[in-house]
């Protein structure tokens, strides 16, 4: 599944750079294009979605640009959320119009700032060539796009709307949101499996009930690894009720003040996460074990949230991001683990157990692990 937190560094905020004014870079192909951007935009995806068949990779390399044009729209601490709800909402009609591109992009581009990273300055800059892949596709394969950035786009204008600085109010809302920039996404991804393979298209439904978890378990390992630098750019998703109940107010959180009560908070959270990677692995098992391809894009990504989660459990007084970052050498092990067992359910399953000893419960008080059951329904 998709997790859009900016896997980027951010510098100080200043006026937009010149280089937004260049002249947009030339590819020999839109695949190249497409890879590229990935390159510059995630990490973490432009390992894992080339795993994918190839005709799939395309689809879902363009899914992921769009949805983190949508992101990059979040991100810009220079916008209002009221100005980013007039993108978010430009950015939808060029969809269902592809002539308003353009303007879109020059648009966007002259209103970021130097915190956005430079790739997606890039990425904005060449909107139109994004569009114009998209509407390459199938009628289903848009549709499933396009319902999918529009949901998210719509969702996170509600949340720039309320302007909770300190933390979302509950589990409940932080369940919506991330219904709202991940859920959503493996609802998509799940439509776009099923239109790949009548196969994975007979276990649907088991699929669609799983998928919003999914994309929760990876959106809150990022959300968790990430939450200094957001709160450096003036967000915060965590959820004050949760961290209250321990006894820590998330108007302390850089004074230092019981830090023992924010650890605690985010140990419980850690277990949700936990409970959710683990409908994040029942789905990956109803993949055929013939889609290999399919299989290492989810397993990857469980792999490599799982060991950051466990590093996270394990220095909970980190205060970066970068404490808290998996190795390299963890990476390579988890492509090669799973490489190997990517067609034995019960190794995968073993190998899942190992990694994620020393976890708190799946299932810890107050958990919203459930929360994919009642989302089901609202896929398409």
């Amino acid at each position: 599944m998709l997790a859009f937190r900016n896997e980027s560094a951010m510098s100080k905020l200043t006026s937009p750079p010149s280089s937004d004014l260049a002249p947009r870079k030339l590819w020999l192909s839109d695949d190249d294009f497409q890879s590229e951007m990935l390159e510059g935009v995630s990490r973490t995806f432009a390992l894992t979605i080339p795993q994918l068949p190839a005709a799939l990779c395309r689809v879902v390399s363009n899914a992921y640009l769009l949805c983190r044009i949508v992101d990059t729209i979040e991100d810009e601490p220079a916008l209002t959320g009221a100005r980013k709800n007039y993108f978010y909402e430009q950015f939808l009609r060029t969809l269902n119009v592809p002539r308003n591109a353009e303007t879109f992009s020059r648009q966007l581009c002259v209103s970021l700032s130097s915190q956005t990273p430079p790739a997606e300055h890039e990425l904005i800059r060449n909107v139109p060539r994004v569009v114009r892949i998209t509407r390459s596709f199938s009628e289903p394969q848009r549709e499933a796009l396009q319902r999918c950035v529009s949901a998210m786009a719509k969702g996170m204008g509600q949340f720039q709307l309320r302007g909770e600085k300190q933390g979302l109010q509950s589990l409940e809302d932080l369940d919506q949101y991330c219904y709202y920039v991940a859920g959503v996404v493996g609802q998509m991804l799940t439509n776009l499996f099923c239109l790949h393979s009548l196969e994975i298209a007979q276990n649907r439904k088991a699929l669609m009930a799983l998928a919003v978890s999914f994309g929760q378990g990876l959106q809150m390992t990022n959300i968790l690894k990430d939450v200094w630098e957001d709160y450096q750019r003036g967000a915060c998703w965590l959820p004050r009720k949760v961290f209250a109940e321990e006894g820590f107010d998330l108007n302390d959180l850089t004074t230092g003040r019981n830090r023992q009560g924010f650890d605690r908070g985010v140990r419980r959270l850690v277990g949700i996460t936990h409970g959710h990677l683990k409908n994040a692995l029942s789905y990956s098992l109803l993949i055929p074990k013939e889609e290999t391809g399919i299989r290492n894009f989810c397993l990857w990504a469980i792999g490599l949230a799982l060991l950051t989660l466990r590093k996270i459990n394990k220095h909970l007084y980190y205060t970066d991001g970068s404490q808290v970052k998996i190795s390299r050498s963890s990476v390579k092990g988890t492509i090669l683990a799973t490489r190997l067992a990517v067609q034995n359910d019960r190794l995968l399953k073993l190998l899942f157990s190992i990694a994620a000893r020393g976890l708190p419960s799946a299932f810890a008080s107050g958990s919203s692990v459930g929360i994919s059951e009642s989302r089901a329904d609202m896929a398409p």
